[in-house]
């Protein structure tokens, strides 16, 4: 009998559902309701009593929604006598508020940590953080993976000549360093000045890409104006071909007719979020299988870190 059950919150059971394919474990049962006002509601339809837990949950949107069922779902389990509670958050919402960028703004990120914290989770494992800093906001242990596992192989089954990886803006250098080192190719990058939240303006390309095949690197596209820009930018600066490769999908407002009409040739994202329409030019990747293995290594107490390194 295994030590351990996997409970599914709403935003992610088809996730979830990978998850427990892949460990060949079933998903538990959690009844999750919604009031008439919208309040939610949930009931553990099974004993966890001395039992880990882990509970596979994104918090996209609707972020608040999504939220407040990771915690009401953890107070639940916590209730109910879980030996510990293991949030699996393969997208972690408002993780771009993660400093004071303005007078009387709030450290968003901040205040989410504290409160997973006190409805009772004694570990966070998500993927690709906005701010790695934000691991700092905890007081539990939090492991962040690396997107970049998701993409390498699929970047390399290309065989793409004269290849050099971009990072959109200057905050996104140690995350392209990284996967221009595994693939052994240059690096350059978009630098830009952003006038306002979602509104991004492209200044200069630092580095060789005439002739070259680039790939963009980013943890998240929202409204997609950046990484368009950016590939416009791009190839006005001889990029023969402009790739993207995206962890987080959240692809808002305007995001995919941007990415049919821009000079993007490909986006290539993970599943940590659903799609919310199909586009011809948007690859997906499976991330559930890295998570399923984390969980299973976190169960057994084995090394997280060599399964990036």
């Amino acid at each position: 009998m295994r030590g351990y059950k996997i409970f599914a919150g709403t935003a992610s059971e088809s996730f979830a559902m990978e998850i427990s394919k892949y460990l060949d474990a079933p998903l538990s049962g959690a009844n999750i309701s919604r009031f008439s006002d919208g309040e939610i509601g949930c009931q553990i339809s099974e004993s966890v009593r001395g039992r880990d837990v882990f509970i596979i949950q994104s918090t996209g949107a609707p972020s608040n929604d999504n939220l407040m069922e990771l915690l009401i779902m953890t107070d639940a389990l916590r209730r109910s006598s879980a030996k510990s509670i293991n949030a699996v958050v393969p997208y972690f919402g408002y993780a771009r508020q993660d400093r004071k960028a303005a007078p009387r703004v709030p450290i968003t990120a901040k205040l989410v940590a504290n409160l997973i914290q006190t409805a009772g989770i004694d570990r966070v494992i998500t993927m690709d953080l906005h701010a790695g800093q934000i691991q700092g906001f905890f007081d539990i242990p939090v492991d962040n993976l690396y997107g970049a596992i998701l993409f390498i192989n699929h970047i390399k089954s290309k065989n793409l000549e004269n290849l050099v990886v971009a990072s959109p803006d200057i905050g996104g250098v140690a995350r392209a360093r990284y996967f221009a080192s595994r693939l052994g190719v240059d690096m350059a990058i978009v630098d830009k000045r952003r006038e306002k939240a979602n509104v991004a303006e492209v200044m200069n390309i630092i580095g060789d890409v005439a002739g070259k095949n680039v790939v963009l690197v980013d943890d998240m596209i929202d409204t997609a104006g950046t990484i368009v820009k950016g590939a416009a930018a791009l190839k006005e600066h001889g990029a023969k071909s402009v790739i993207a490769c995206c962890t987080h999908p959240v692809l808002s407002g305007p995001a995919y007719d941007r990415i049919r009409d821009g000079e993007l040739d490909e986006l290539i994202v993970s599943d940590t979020l659903p799609l919310r329409e199909q586009c011809d030019k948007i690859t997906v990747l499976p991330a559930a299988p890295v998570f399923a293995e984390v969980i299973r290594r976190v169960y057994h107490n084995e090394s997280v870190n060599s399964l990036f390194s």
